[in-house]
């Protein structure tokens, strides 16, 4: 293959902003009654926020109808967006921004794929919306992850073959919607956890260009 796009997932892989997820919904989760651990938190990674709601009203066993699942649903966004409102350029995760400078230097372009709506204010309000040519969001798609839909749309607001991108995930389900879309995928997290993935790293600080041009060509 030959590398013309990275693609990045936002929680876990350029922010860090999975502990507010955590916030909102365990906040939401005490409001019910319903005991939502840090270990339940880990089956919402990479899932739409309905399906994250349904996760935890089905570990507390309850069957409320489509109007009060909206609130719910509703009033967990609200709670997530104050406190991303507060983020700062401080929360970007270490390596990311030498290593999207790397890529834009080399003309290899860069896009966040991403299933969160509040994708958009969240790279604004840590200063780096700028620094890529999409973004494809809970804004432009509808299918959440394992679909592949925000990797294509991501590819395609990029004029990238799907075959000519490289995805960076930090969940299950996106790795499998990497795949979906017939691109690489390098893990961010646990080799044990992301075993479909082409490579596995801890982070961004752990990438470069160089180490980049060296799976592309062991690829090809």
């Amino acid at each position: 293959m030959h590398i013309s796009a990275c693609i990045f997932d936002l929680d876990g892989v350029l922010v860090d902003t999975a502990k507010y997820h955590f916030l909102a919904w365990k906040r939401l989760a005490d409001q019910l009654g319903i005991n939502f651990t840090e270990e339940d938190n880990e089956q919402l990674k990479g899932v739409s926020r309905m399906t994250s709601l349904d996760i935890i009203l089905e570990i507390g066993n309850r069957k409320p109808d489509d109007n009060l699942k909206l609130e719910y649903a509703t009033l967990k966004n609200k709670w997530y967006k104050e406190y991303i409102s507060k983020m700062t350029p401080d929360e970007i995760l270490p390596g990311c921004l030498m290593f999207i400078e790397e890529l834009r230097n080399a003309n290899i372009r860069v896009a966040v794929g991403s299933a969160s709506k509040n994708t958009p204010m969240i790279l604004e309000r840590v200063g780096i919306l700028n620094l890529f040519d999409a973004v494809a969001d809970g804004n432009n798609v509808k299918k959440a992850k394992p679909d592949p839909e925000v990797f294509l749309k991501a590819a395609e607001m990029l004029g990238v073959n799907p075959g000519n991108c490289v995805v960076f995930e930090d969940a299950v389900a996106g790795v499998q919607a990497a795949i979906n879309a017939g691109m690489m995928c390098i893990g961010i997290g646990s080799p044990k956890i992301l075993t479909d993935a082409q490579l596995v790293i801890k982070g961004l600080n752990e990438m470069n260009l160089t180490k980049l041009l060296t799976i592309e060509k062991n690829i090809c």
